[in-house]
């Protein structure tokens, strides 16, 4: 067990994605971690993710993988016995957690204030989707939609596509990764001024710090509109040769370098004569072009065994197929199992090591409502 957030007790009444990431990493870190379920059902994510993930006595792989070391408490919050219980639980806690929209904790009286007032020192967390104020703050916090409205959606694909969505639940993810900052943060002033703190983050801000790259460039250029090439898109912002080409037998990736030293690598003389480096930019399209029609002569490795060497900055493309197959992932040890409810499962490792060990636990996921029993004896409620 890591211990390295030893005594920190972390209630965590979130569900689905956002929160429950950011309850894993502090339990990937040592901090015993309690999630507060509704009876019968409990996280929504147990049952509801997508349709096709293999399923483990009726609960979806996701939820194992994202509540690994977890306990599970399962409690009415709308019964007054329960929520009296629940209370009681949080004057022991540290950190609390929770992602619903704002006015449901206020409704069921475990607002931060009100909270505080029964556990004055208390980190209390929370993730929305689009902040406490404003008319907005009432829409659903689901992933795809706050990409929708962060703008993010325009920044992938080529000019001539649809906005395109990152393929991965990123706005949850990122909201996650910001909460844990603030609660570790507050946790840090805890020590000195022995007081706790409000945490607050929503992911549409999360996912607007995490554009804050190209949303700088746009705030300072005149609000002029990123323009996405036609041509192997990749980055909004960036000149050619940035992209990934197809080859002929499957794809090569291409970061920042000059166009004319690759075109003496590659001996393609029409490349030549792009020497001035705005070029590389408002003539992107044009250099892609050429580009495009190189990269298809010939096999990913024969490419790389010419442009490496040069130390151009390039990559395989690879499926996960390819990466697990790799002598760099293997090198990383990323996966682990964990057992739960008797189930062997295989999952990804929390990515920090610490004094170069890898943080890793083989406790899974628990059954709903499966530490009632044995938390209602320890602290007595």
């Amino acid at each position: 067990m890591n211990a390295l957030l030893e005594d920190i007790l972390v209630l965590d009444f979130s569900q689905f994605l956002s929160g429950p990431s950011a309850s894993l990493r502090l339990a990937d870190m040592g901090a015993r971690v309690i999630k507060v379920e509704r009876p019968d059902t409990g996280d929504i994510c147990r049952q509801l993710y997508v349709s096709d993930v293999r399923i483990y006595d009726g609960e979806s792989t996701i939820f194992h993988a994202i509540n690994r070391n977890k306990e599970s408490f399962s409690a009415d919050l709308k019964d007054p016995v329960s929520l009296a219980t629940v209370k009681e639980l949080i004057t022991k806690a540290q950190v609390m957690i929770h992602n619903f929209r704002p006015g449901v904790m206020e409704r069921i009286g475990l607002d931060y204030d009100r909270v505080k007032a029964i556990n004055p020192d208390i980190v209390y967390a929370e993730v929305s989707g689009y902040g406490q104020e404003g008319e907005w703050s009432r829409l659903p916090g689901q992933d795809l939609l706050t990409q929708a409205i962060s703008g993010i959606t325009y920044l992938s694909g080529c000019a001539d596509q649809p906005p395109v969505p990152m393929g991965v639940a990123v706005a949850d993810i990122i909201a996650g990764t910001h909460l844990v900052q603030g609660i570790l943060a507050a946790l840090f002033q805890k020590m000195s001024t022995g007081e706790g703190a409000l945490i607050q983050v929503s992911m549409l801000e999360s996912l607007l710090d995490f554009q804050f790259e190209v949303l700088t460039c746009f705030l300072n250029d005149g609000n002029e509109l990123p323009e996405r090439s036609a041509i192997n898109g990749a980055h909004a912002y960036i000149a050619a040769p940035y992209g990934i080409y197809k080859t002929t037998d499957g794809y090569i990736a291409i970061a920042m370098c000059p166009v004319t030293t690759l075109g003496d690598l590659m001996k393609v003389a029409s490349l030549r004569k792009y020497t001035n480096p705005d070029h590389w930019f408002d003539k992107r399209d044009e250099i892609k072009s050429i580009l495009k029609e190189a990269f298809e002569q010939r096999p990913t490795a024969e490419w790389l065994a010419v442009l490496e060497p040069a130390d151009i900055w390039c990559a395989n493309v690879y499926d996960y197929n390819d990466l697990l197959a790799s002598e760099g992932y293997k090198l990383l040890q990323m996966e682990q199992w964990v057992v739960s409810n008797h189930h062997r499962i295989k999952t990804t490792r929390c990515p920090v090591r610490v004094d170069g060990k890898r943080l890793v636990s083989e406790k899974g996921a628990p059954l709903l409502g499966e530490h009632n029993k044995k938390i209602t004896e320890e602290f007595e409620l």
